[in-house]
């Protein structure tokens, strides 16, 4: 329970944050995988990316993610090394649950608990000096650009400004959550990169305005410029289906958020509480 706003968010961030042991589970595939794949394709090398890497999973539902740089040759369309891929991981975890999820191969390992996903990657050239760029499976059979050390590296910069010291992250964090706790068919990468992105021009954090008004930036989920300039437009959906879905999800998200606002400007902190609990679906902590 909290009394405070900030103390509010401040519990929920803690309380959003996996531990060490969820992470450790689904790392603990990673070697075996990458044997498989290497004796398959070969591989150039293997590397953490996405939610735990960065700083912003969820507790429960974020994944381990890796990208794969492989040596085989790159085929016309995306979807043939994803099958590849699923295929030769099948074989050799042949009771799990495995499955393609552009841009990923997901391992469901420990009854869908350990999901693990695996991002096919091939290197093309360098961006920013030392980071690779790469070609991933796009949103249909298509292939996009990839820079994953130079998007870990903005997110970063970012976040450890001493007038917003850990604000990136921490919206990023909420955003997610979100998303999980609401089923919105949104992209991770997409809220963590529009996070930090508005993030970027603001000079103070105070979830309970920045949290509104970055729902508010939201409106319409537009695909992004890359922020850092190195690969193409980030999409927010994988389809029109999920983009109306999402809209819609977001169009709700933003009116709790407001009225949370303007409960919280109010000093009506109880009202306010009870707006960004309907907003993460009766996670938020209770106040007293």
């Amino acid at each position: 329970m909290a009394s405070t706003a900030a103390d509010g968010f401040s519990q929920f961030l803690t309380r959003l944050t996996p531990s060490q042991s969820e992470r450790d589970k689904a790392a603990s595939h990673r070697q075996t995988i990458y044997d498989k794949l290497d004796s398959e394709f070969g591989l150039f090398r293997m590397f953490e990316s996405g939610s735990f890497k960065h700083g912003t999973g969820v507790s429960g539902h974020s994944d381990v993610d890796y990208f794969v740089s492989l040596k085989s040759d790159r085929p016309v369309l995306s979807s043939s090394t994803l099958a590849s891929v699923r295929e030769a991981l099948q074989k050799r975890f042949p009771s799990t649950y495995i499955h393609a999820a552009r841009p990923a191969v997901v391992l469901g390992f420990g009854s869908g608990y350990e999901r693990v996903e695996i991002i096919p990657a091939f290197a093309e050239s360098k961006a920013n000096g030392a980071d690779m760029r790469f070609r991933i499976p796009g949103v249909r059979s298509e292939w996009i650009w990839a820079t994953p050390e130079a998007h870990l590296a903005y997110v970063n910069e970012v976040n450890k400004r001493a007038d917003i010291k850990g604000g990136a992250k921490g919206l990023a964090r909420l955003a997610k959550a979100w998303k999980y706790y609401r089923n919105v068919p949104i992209s991770s990468f997409y809220l963590e990169m529009r996070a930090a992105a508005y993030m970027r021009a603001q000079k103070s954090v105070i979830y309970a305005y920045d949290l509104c008004f970055f729902l508010r930036s939201l409106d319409g989920l537009a695909a992004m410029n890359d922020p850092t300039g190195n690969a193409g437009r980030i999409e927010p959906c994988s389809s029109d289906a999920t983009l109306k879905d999402a809209q819609s999800k977001l169009t709700t998200a933003i009116s709790r958020a407001e009225k949370a606002l303007e409960f919280y400007k109010a000093e009506k902190t109880a009202n306010a509480f009870e707006e960004w609990d309907l907003l993460f679906a009766g996670e938020f902590p209770a106040f007293y």
